[in-house]
Parts: structure tokens; C-alpha cells; sequence
């Protein structure tokens, strides 16, 4: 009965219809007599004569509506009977598949980083990644650029995550180039934003993401002799971690990704991107493989200068020559420091005078004689004052290196399996083995099939405020050359601009629009007992103004991760955002006044009589301080005053 009137209903409307249009023509019909004409019943059946023909016409019309209205109403008695009989299918097996389910866990296509409690990892606070003035940006959680301590960090060394015959998805959503920090921290914001996302990372190390920091600051303390195996260290405080990121539990397989239901990250180890397709949004790797994507972040970092004396030498001296960069390159030298007598260090910037602190200290246990050379006339020479830069050098002497400044390389021959290295003032240095630190090189290789620029000053992918190189190309990490709005044009090398513009270049992919004003810092320590972080433009041909105090026995790196917790200073220093500091209500000395006892303090870097960047030496987690100056670009007619809103003369 219930279906009898659901047809009446339906086909109601077609009957009425198709009555009013027969009664409007037999209206229209009648229209030329001003009435409407009395038809014989005869003349209907035999032929035209009274209008006949008109009357086929009206048979045709209701003919054609019924016929239609039949026709609907089949069907729709027979959608509503499978319709009908689908819910009833539906409702029928849903007590058989809950039964089913109910004792079984959900499987996670991403299982979940590993808890601080379990591993004592230390998570990592929100960087001030570049939110907009007007409206900060949510915090996005970064346990993971803490790398986790346990045993299931660990990665089997040398070994490619990436098997020979993995399938590589030809398609990925978000397409991640390079396999570092930044892009590691790309991943994260993306996933973040995008819970479901599916993010793909494609690096040409058989690693997956790791910190580089460690590589020449606390690995090389370690008292663990399989350190090179366990890639795992004591920090300054005393905790152990890992140098991954995370461990290999928390990615995905590559060739999973596509059928992930919740998305997750995967990593391409091995492979290298040798061509990229703006247009075609797809890149080739080096295996000729495709992949397309829709957007894509460029964080390919930088490849280490050489010498081209070195360069031009032979195989013979190249092949004794350490370029530093990556973890087998710290293996390398770890295993070749243990079995010669000399190894000399060519470079006095950051990453050259931290191993030759690190292997003076190891000289002590054995016989192997430390040397570094440069041009400069003190450690970081180009970085600090020259006081300073002369205190820093005779730090690194106490360590039982053999210091060579002022030196200028003129050739390198190998000659009875020792390397002779003749300086332009003739001076002539053997050894058994070379460390080249001398700078790094954007790498931009992709700049010419992608026709992107490269900024000719600076070096790096010109990128907007956004990191935005092209349309759904962003880049991020050492080979992002960007705007700064205090600062000019600036590219930086360092572990927190890598963490920050990587995070934010990772929430622009997912349509953020947040433009980068962080000023990221850097640090580094000459061992233990000497550090220093550093924020802006520090550069020692400009004007430099110094307030020292005594130091005290909490002033040193290993008491600042001691307080924090963290190793990786960045992670602790960037906690905060310093709107009024307290400024110390001890009166300060005279600047500069301490001849030869630079224990801790601040140096300020001027330009235009305004404050440029900041070193803050043997001074820990006030690094927000030093931002916000920097950030207000104001000048100061004290700055002895300035310096009070660090603390350096409290005990």
C-alpha cells in the first residue's frame, strides 16, 4: 500500500499536466470564433473536417505523456526496491562487521615519535617561526628536532634504508628535496597543518635525517669507542642522544606512501634529484625515475669548499684530504686520526678551529700532532674582534694544537706518502693527512632545468619573504638566499635558521602566506668550558663595542645544557620572546677593560652607529634579548647600559 501511494504521488503531477495542456488547445482552437466550436463525435473519427487533425494531435500528446509517465514510474519503482533492499543489506551487516573489528587495533600507516618519557628526549621548544606581526602563528610542536636517545634511534651505519627494488610512487603531494634539517623540519609543519598529508623526502645520503652540529662538537668527546657505529653521544650535561632526528620506526616506506589512509612521511635514501620540470611540476632522478608532485621545497643545503691548489694537486693528495660535511666524512676522519701522526686543519672559521679542539684534545691520549693554519691572524678571525680573536687562540693552543696563522697556501705535492704544504712566505708544513674547513657552497643545481635564480652576491635560490622561488616551489636551509627587512639580502648556514625557515617554508606549502622576519642565532664551542652564540651580522671589519665580566663556573657550555636540558642550544634559546627585560641593577665596569679575562660577555656589532648582531660569549639563554635589539634597530648612546639587560655582572 505504502508503494501504491508513493506512484500516486509521482505521477500525479505528469496526469495533471498532461490535462491542462490538452484543455489549453482545445482554448487555442476555438480562439478564431471567440468560443469553442460544438465537434461532431463524426467528424473526430473520419477525417480533418471540424478540426480532425488538430484532434491527432492531442491523441499523440497524452499518448506520449502517459507513455512517459509509465515509463518513470517502472523505474522508480524499481530504484526504490533496490534502494530498499541495499539498506536493508547495510543494516543487516552491521552487527556482523563491529563483531569483527571490536578485538583488533587500528594499524598506523605513521606510528608516533617516541615519548620523553620513555627516551628522556628532550623536546624541542616552538621556535619564533616567523609569525605575522598582527597575528602569531599557533605553536607547532617539534619533539622531533630533539633527537630521541633511545636504542630505536639507532641506525644501522652505512646500511641504505632504501632497498635496491623499492617501488618509488610516481606521485607525491608534498615533495621534499634534500634530506636535512630544514626539510626534516618542513615535514613536521606539514604534517602539522595537514595531518593527513603525504610528504615525501628524496636525499642523495643513505641516511635518514640526522643533526649535523654534533658531527664536530660532542661525537668527538665521546668516551664510546663504537661511537661511529651508534652515531649516539653525551651531551655537555651528561645526557646520551642520538644524532637522527628520529628513528627509523617513525617513517613510512616510500612505497606505501600512496596507499597510506593517514598520510605520513617517507624518505627516498640514495637517490639524487639531477633535473627539475617547473612547468610539468615533476623532477627525474638520477635513475631516470619521475616523480610529480604539487608542491615541492628545495633544501638541498651545500657542498664544502676545497682548495683549488688541493683540487689541481693530483689523486694522490686529494685522496688525503678530508672535505667535512657528513657522517661518513666523520668516520672517515675518526678512523684516519687513530692510524697517522699528523693531520693539519686548513681553515680558522667556525667549523675548522671547533676539530682542531676536538682532535687536540684526543692528541693527549696519543701521538698525534694537531695543526691548523689560516690566513687571519687569529681563531675566527672574521668573526670576532681581534682581542678576542687572539684569546680564542691561545684557548685553542691550551688544547695542544700547533697554530699557524697568517698562512696562505701556495701549493700541495705528496712526496714519500707525506703531504707537503708550501706556504706563499715559504714556510713548509708535512703531514700525514688535510682537513679542508673552508667555507661552504650553496648547492644550486637545480637552478638551470628549473630557471631559477641564483643570487650573484650571495650565492643560494633569491626567494621572496614567503621562501617562495616560483609557483609551488619554495626553499629553505643553507641555499635560501632571502630578504631580511633589518638586514638586507642575507643567506645563513646555521642549525636554527635551517630548524626555522624550514618550519615556515613548510606551513606556506600548506597556505600559510607568513612572511620571514626570525633572526636566527648560531653557536659554537671550543670544547667544553668556551662557547659563545652569536645573532645578526657579525663581522669583524665592522665597528665592535665589548662588555666583559667575570665568569663564574655556571658561565660555560656544559652548565647552559645543564639548566636547559637540551645540547642543541638553539632548541632552548629560542624558547622565549623578550618584551621588557630586567635590566641588572649592578653597576658595570668600564668596557674593554679586562686585559686578558674575557670570561663571559657581550659584543656588539654597529652599523651606521646602530646595533647589526651580537655575540654573547660564555652568556647562555638570553638570546631573546639580543633579538628583540636587533629587531627594534634603534641606536644607543650606551651601550654599556644595553649590556645590563643580560645579567653579565650578576654572579
Amino acid at each position: 500500500m505504502l508503494k501504491c501511494r508513493n506512484v500516486w504521488k509521482k505521477l500525479a503531477p505528469l496526469a495533471r499536466a498532461s490535462s491542462t495542456v490538452c484543455r489549453q488547445n482545445v482554448r487555442r482552437v476555438g480562439l478564431p470564433n471567440g468560443r469553442i466550436p460544438r465537434v461532431p463525435v463524426a467528424h473526430m473519427s473520419t477525417g480533418p473536417t471540424g478540426g480532425g487533425g488538430e484532434n491527432h494531435l492531442y491523441v499523440l500528446l497524452v499518448g506520449a505523456a502517459c507513455l512517459g509517465g509509465g515509463i518513470y514510474a517502472y523505474q522508480t519503482i524499481k530504484g526504490d526496491q533496490q534502494r530498499y533492499q541495499d539498506r536493508i543489506n547495510e543494516i543487516s551487516s552491521r552487527s556482523q562487521k563491529a563483531a569483527t573489528e571490536e578485538p583488533t587495533t587500528p594499524i598506523q600507516s605513521e606510528p608516533p615519535a617516541v615519548k620523553a618519557s620513555e627516551t628522556e628526549a628532550v623536546p624541542e621548544p616552538e621556535t619564533q617561526a616567523a609569525p605575522s606581526p598582527e597575528e602569531p602563528s599557533p605553536p607547532v610542536p617539534d619533539v622531533e628536532l630533539a633527537a630521541a636517545p633511545s636504542e630505536t634511534a639507532e641506525l644501522p651505519p652505512g646500511v641504505d634504508s632504501t632497498p635496491a627494488s623499492l617501488k618509488v610512487p610516481s606521485h607525491t603531494p608534498y615533495l621534499l628535496i634534500g634530506g636535512g634539517t630544514a626539510s626534516f623540519a618542513a615535514a613536521r609543519s606539514i604534517r602539522a597543518r595537514d595531518p593527513g598529508a603525504k610528504v615525501l623526502i628524496v636525499t642523495d645520503e643513505p641516511d635518514l635525517p640526522y643533526m649535523r652540529p654534533p658531527l664536530s662538537k660532542e661525537l668527538w668527546f665521546s668516551d664510546d669507542p663504537s661511537v661511529t657505529e651508534t652515531l649516539r653521544f653525551k651531551q655537555w650535561n651528561g645526557k646520551e642522544r642520538s644524532i637522527y632526528f628520529q628513528p627509523a620506526s617513525f617513517y613510512i616506506n616510500p612505497e606505501e606512501l600512496d596507499s597510506a589512509e593517514n598520510g605520513g612521511v617517507a624518505v627516498l635514501t640514495g637517490k639524487k634529484v639531477v633535473q627539475m620540470d617547473v612547468r610539468g611540476n615533476k623532477v627525474k632522478l638520477d635513475d631516470e625515475t619521475e616523480i610529480s608532485y604539487d608542491k615541492c621545497l628545495i633544501a638541498t643545503g651545500g657542498v664544502p669548499r676545497n682548495l683549488q691548489v688541493i683540487e689541481r694537486a693530483g689523486e694522490e693528495v686529494t685522496q688525503k684530504t678530508t672535505l667535512f660535511r657528513k657522517i661518513e666524512d666523520f668516520k672517515s676522519l675518526d678512523k684516519v686520526t687513530r692510524n697517522i701522526k699528523s693531520v693539519t686543519i686548513i681553515g680558522g672559521g667556525f667549523l675548522g678551529s671547533e676539530l682542531a679542539c676536538a682532535l687536540g684534545r684526543r692528541s693527549h691520549e696519543s701521538d698525534l700532532e694537531v695543526i691548523q693554519m689560516y690566513p687571519e691572524k687569529g681563531n675566527m678571525g672574521k668573526v670576532l674582534p681581534e682581542y678576542l680573536s687572539n684569546w680564542t687562540t691561545e684557548k685553542v693552543k691550551r688544547e695542544g694544537v700547533k697554530v699557524i696563522t697568517e698562512a696562505l697556501v701556495k701549493s700541495v705535492t705528496c712526496k714519500d706518502d707525506k703531504l707537503e704544504i708550501q706556504l706563499k712566505d715559504g714556510r713548509l708544513v708535512k703531514t700525514d693527512h688535510i682537513v679542508a674547513a673552508v667555507g661552504l657552497e650553496p648547492n644550486v643545481d637545480l637552478a638551470k632545468s628549473a630557471g631559477l635564480e641564483v643570487d650573484s652576491d650571495f650565492g643560494g635560490y633569491r626567494v621572496n619573504a614567503e621562501l617562495q622561488a616560483r609557483s609551488n616551489i619554495w626553499v629553505a636551509g643553507d641555499a635560501a638566499c632571502f630578504y631580511d627587512i633589518r638586514l638586507g639580502r642575507r643567506r645563513v648556514e646555521h642549525h636554527d635558521h635551517a630548524v626555522v625557515s624550514g618550519r615556515l617554508a613548510g606551513e606556506n606549502m600548506t597556505g600559510a602566506n607568513k612572511p620571514y622576519w626570525h633572526q636566527s642565532m648560531f653557536w659554537s664551542d671550543l670544547g667544553p668550558d668556551v662557547g659563545y652564540e652569536a645573532i645578526g651580522i657579525v663581522d669583524s671589519s665592522l665597528p665592535t663595542v665589548g662588555v666583559f665580566a667575570k665568569a663564574t663556573a655556571k658561565d660555560t657550555p656544559k652548565a647552559a645544557t645543564e639548566q636547559s636540558g637540551t645540547g642543541i642550544r638553539s632548541e632552548s634559546e629560542t624558547e622565549d620572546t623578550a618584551t621588557s627585560p630586567v635590566a641588572s641593577s649592578t653597576p658595570a665596569p668600564a668596557m674593554e677593560q679586562h686585559k686578558d679575562d674575557y670570561g663571559k660577555g657581550v659584543i656588539f656589532y654597529l652599523r651606521d652607529k646602530v646595533v647589526v648582531g651580537i655575540i654573547l660569549w660564555n652568556v647562555f639563554n638570553r638570546m631573546p634579548i639580543a633579538r628583540k635589539i636587533i629587531k627594534d634597530g634603534e641606536e644607543h648612546a650606551d651601550l654599556n647600559e644595553v649590556a645590563k639587560l643580560f645579567n653579565i655582572h650578576e654572579d
